[in-house]
């Protein structure tokens, strides 16, 4: 079973980060130069309203409104309880992958590398591929960004971002480091020097 798991993802590279460490923009340049990429969030995101009489089951029809998954109201919820937090993964995460092999086997036919963004690549090691890119800035900066990007307190971003691994230790991890303390056109070199180390 593992050898059919590592074939799946032979080309594969792994975009990880934490939260408003800038991984969609990362992901948006490297689709600029040609990259195919996977997004496990936009999958979840598809996989939750599919499956949303499943959320009401599990967590009660307060979080689903017209089969939609009122996705604000249940990340309060997850982020806050860790044993709701773990009834989610346990049953999301097997369909977040069953999604990305499928579509993995597309991009595998093209022999070429591509990028599946997966933001707890490290935490949960789901994922038998062997190269990762991890994008990075300061936990301060992104304390500043998600604060700015949700409106929201420094304690509520806080919360969030210490539900993931420390992006120092991500860092540590990675086979490559982009490195977005700066501003888009850093960022574009920095995907730019990433890339041609890829192809």
């Amino acid at each position: 079973m593992e050898n059919k798991i590592d074939n799946s993802f032979k080309h594969a590279i792994a975009l990880t980060g934490g939260i408003a460490t800038g991984k969609s923009t990362v992901t948006s340049l490297f689709m600029l130069h040609g990259f195919l990429t996977i997004d496990a969030d936009k999958i979840a995101h598809k996989l939750l309203n599919a499956y949303s009489s499943d959320i009401e089951k599990l967590f009660g029809n307060e979080y689903v409104e017209n089969g939609i998954v009122l996705r604000k109201k249940l990340g309060f919820l997850i982020f806050n309880n860790e044993e709701e937090k773990l009834k989610l993964e346990q049953f999301i995460h097997p369909l977040i992958k069953k999604a990305i092999v499928e579509e993995a086997k597309i991009f595998e036919s093209q022999q070429k590398p591509y990028l599946i963004d997966i933001p707890l690549f490290f935490e949960k090691q789901s994922y038998s591929i062997e190269k990762s890119i991890v994008v990075y800035t300061s936990k301060e900066t992104q304390i500043e960004r998600l604060m700015k990007r949700d409106s929201s307190t420094k304690e509520e971003a806080l919360s969030r971002i210490n539900n993931q691994m420390d992006i120092e230790e991500k860092k540590d991890l990675a086979d490559y480091v982009i490195d977005n303390m700066s501003d888009l056109k850093n960022l574009q070199s920095e995907v730019e020097r990433i890339k041609n180390l890829l192809i």
